[in-house]
């Protein structure tokens, strides 16, 4: 039997915060849930550096609850605003396009994992 998850605004999660950007995850059958909010627009291609590509190795499904995130792809841009779900595989970036953003995204925990490691190094060497 698979395991039943829970994931609240207030609720158990991990949380993965920085200025502008509040991320809370729980891991549930090999799937990665995350609510995420956004304070800021940003471009956040250049934190996949280092991937192959440059580019997010993750796939995606999600909900836009407020706001825009854009996919930048090789073969073009896909915009999805509040009220919005989406599916983008392997071979993007992302861009939130306004300040206060909010997304639900459930990805495959061991694709999410990877390519998060390579975001938090970029982010660690950005900040200094």
């Amino acid at each position: 039997m698979g395991t039943i998850a829970k994931l609240s605004r207030k609720g158990p999660a991990r949380v993965e915060s920085m200025p502008g950007f509040e991320g809370r995850y729980v891991e549930a059958d090999g799937y990665m849930l995350g609510l995420e909010s956004f304070d800021q627009a940003g471009d956040f291609t250049p934190m996949y550096r280092g991937l192959p590509d440059d580019l997010c190795q993750s796939h995606h499904c999600g909900y836009v609850i407020k706001g825009r995130t854009i996919f930048h792809r090789p073969e073009g841009d896909e915009v999805f605003e509040e009220g919005d779900a989406y599916h983008v595989g392997p071979g993007h970036t992302g861009e939130i396009g306004l300040p206060g953003t909010q997304v639900i995204e459930f990805s495959p925990a061991d694709e999410y994992e990877q390519t998060m490691a390579v975001v938090a190094k970029n982010l660690e060497a950005a900040q200094g």
